[in-house]
Order: C-alpha cells, then sequence, then structure tokens
C-alpha cells in the first residue's frame, strides 16, 4: 500500500513540476536544462575516470563540453529551443526607436530627436501625441512607427482624435489661450459646467459601457473618460 502512496506523491510532484516549467520563461528553461545535462555529463566523465573507464570517460567529457560551451548536443541546439539570446525585434527610424517583445506583444518606443527627444512614448498625452504627430509627419517611416505604436497602446485613437477635431476640440486652446482642463473635462462627459457630482458619475457610468477595455472597447478613451472623472469629482 505505501507504494502506491508513493507512486501518486511521484505522480502529483510530476505533473506539478511540469506546470511550474509552462508557466516559466522558456529560454530559463532551457538554460537550466542546458546545465542539467552538461553538468549531469560533466559529473559522469569524472564517475568513469574514477573508475578507469578512459573510453565511457572521453565521450561523456565531449558531451558536456559541447552542451556547456557551444550549446549543442549533436545536430541539437538548445538556442533553437530558447528563441536566442533575445526575443526582441528593433527597430530605429530619424524620430523613433521601437522594441517588440515577441513572447509577451507588448510594443515600446522612445523619441530620438526633436522638441521630445529622449521621452517614452508611455509618457505623451494627448497634447504632447498631436504635436509629435505634427513635427514628424514629413517622415514616411517615423509616422508609420508611431501609429503602429499608438494602434497597440492607445486604441481607438483615430476616432478620438476625429471627434476633437469635428467638435473643435482638438486638446489646444484658440488663438493661443490658456487651456482649460476643467471645461474640457465636462466635455469629455458631455456635460454642462456646473454639473453635480451625481450627474458625473451618472454621465461616466454610461460612457464607460461603450468604451471599457474589458468589453472590448478603447482604452484611450476610457483613460480620458476617468481623467475626467477624476478631476471633476476631485474639485
Amino acid at each position: 500500500m505505501s507504494w502506491i502512496f508513493l507512486g501518486a506523491f511521484g505522480l502529483l510532484g510530476l505533473l506539478w513540476l511540469g506546470y511550474a516549467l509552462r508557466n516559466l520563461d522558456r529560454r530559463i528553461v532551457v538554460r537550466g536544462l542546458r546545465w542539467i545535462i552538461g553538468g549531469g555529463a560533466g559529473l559522469a566523465a569524472a564517475a568513469a575516470l574514477l573508475f578507469r573507464r578512459i573510453d565511457i570517460a572521453m565521450i561523456l567529457g565531449a558531451v558536456a563540453a559541447s552542451v556547456l560551451l557551444r550549446g549543442r548536443l549533436g545536430q541539437f541546439s538548445f538556442d533553437s529551443i530558447g528563441g536566442g539570446p533575445s526575443n526582441v525585434s528593433k527597430v530605429r527610424s530619424r524620430y523613433l526607436a521601437m522594441e517588440l517583445d515577441h513572447d509577451t506583444g507588448e510594443l515600446g518606443g522612445r523619441v530620438l530627436d526633436g522638441q521630445f527627444a529622449g521621452w517614452d512614448l508611455m509618457d505623451l498625452g494627448e497634447a504632447e501625441t498631436r504635436a509629435l504627430i505634427a513635427e514628424i509627419g514629413h517622415d514616411a517611416e517615423s509616422i508609420n512607427l508611431l501609429e503602429s505604436w499608438l494602434d497597440t497602446n492607445r486604441a481607438g485613437w483615430r476616432d478620438y482624435f476625429a471627434e476633437q477635431d469635428a467638435g473643435g476640440g482638438d486638446g489646444y486652446a484658440p488663438n493661443g489661450a490658456a487651456r482649460d482642463p476643467v471645461a474640457e473635462a465636462y466635455a469629455v462627459l458631455g456635460l454642462e459646467p456646473g454639473a453635480s457630482d451625481e450627474d458625473i458619475k451618472v454621465a461616466h457610468r454610461e460612457l464607460m459601457k461603450g468604451v471599457h477595455p474589458d468589453r472590448g472597447g478603447s482604452e484611450f478613451l476610457a483613460a480620458k473618460i476617468n481623467e475626467a472623472r477624476d478631476l471633476l469629482l476631485g474639485r
């Protein structure tokens, strides 16, 4: 009976190990496997030497050296499984540098030149984004990269900008006047200045029903609506 319990315990352990390895970074798993196989072969070679089996020791030593130093075991390459030292694609243009992580799908970017040089694209607000678009619009490669980043990280930005432009709300105050964030927040929620807290909450709930990211809506619009609510309620 004890063997049954030991077998069941061992099976559960193997299942847990398989689950844990499945959720680890593939490169980390392969790197560990490489050291286990190479180190095991090296230890076996040392043991063969102790027992004066020079022929076996030479074979196992060659295996250990190939795995540990070259990452290969015959025609098999550990790097081909691990995806190599890096699984990130990098693209540069005159104004922008982009990095795409193929494992996570995350697209990051930063500005290389111009008035926003050194900025991470994630730190750009609406006004800065519009200014950057206007500044690099003449460079086709840079504007294509920026639009790709916006499509990935600011879903719905095209529709939002179009709606703002159609309503005259492009994020800039006319004739160089100071921008009024409170008036802009009321406009985002579709309310008149002076609306009550309850009106703000109701408008926020109704708008979020259509744009909430969990329901396939726009993260960018949801963020703007949340910002408007927080600003007005925080007053």
